[in-house]
């Protein structure tokens, strides 16, 4: 096992972003409900892995280590990160950690076998971007798999998610609350092979509509 960071671009954060809202992210990531959800996700992933937005690790005590040949950890905080660094030193596989965004992602074409994201499309500000990278990276017969809050199927919480966007995503380190994940990788070159969408429990109605399937490049 061997764990390796590389600060390729890694964000100028102020006070905030380094001390409060790393401590939020990491808190509101942990709730229960968002935990059940990553189990049932991560475990699938195989072979070489890129997790899009890794944030503190939290995903990483989930993986099946039988499957995993190599994890590749993608996000911009720093702060998140040296988390998820010390979490990795304790994984029996192996990890690179990368400081940079989802939008340019430093890998070769068609190199890995899983894409995972979890809890961090709400948050990519180019979330095209991320995903035509997460394209362009998948071997032939790669995945992508995910599980994301995003829009409410629910008219009435999808207008006031609407209505709060902005201003939740000023207190909450950019997240959006209206961001529709089934649209989003349908509309960048994937096909959806398995989803389920539906309200979390235990969760706040802004932010507890829950996408979670499988995708593959078309």
């Amino acid at each position: 096992m061997s764990v390796h960071v590389c600060a390729d671009h890694a964000r100028k954060d102020g006070l905030f972003d380094r001390f409060v809202s790393p401590w939020l992210v990491h808190r509101a990531c942990s709730l229960s409900p968002i935990a059940e959800q990553r189990q049932k996700i991560v475990p699938l992933a195989q072979g070489v892995i890129v997790e899009l937005g890794m944030g503190s690790g939290l995903n990483m005590p989930f993986y099946d280590a039988d499957k995993v040949k190599k994890l590749i950890g993608i996000d911009p905080g720093a702060a998140l990160m040296n988390k998820a660094h010390m979490i990795a030193k304790t994984m029996s596989f192996d990890v690179d950690l990368h400081i940079v965004g989802a939008e340019d992602i430093p890998l070769e074409d068609q190199s890995v076998d899983t894409v995972l994201v979890t809890y961090s499309f709400c948050t990519i500000p180019d979330n095209a971007g991320a995903v035509r990278e997460a394209r362009r990276i998948l071997r032939p017969g790669g995945r992508l798999l995910f599980s994301e809050h995003g829009i409410s199927d629910k008219v009435s919480t999808a207008k006031w998610q609407n209505r709060l966007n902005g201003i939740w995503g000023k207190v909450a380190g950019g997240c959006h609350l209206n961001r529709n994940i089934e649209s989003l990788l349908l509309g960048e070159g994937f096909e959806i092979a398995e989803i389920e969408k539906k309200r979390m429990s235990g969760v706040p109605g802004l932010l507890g509509f829950n996408y979670r399937g499988i995708a593959r490049p078309r």
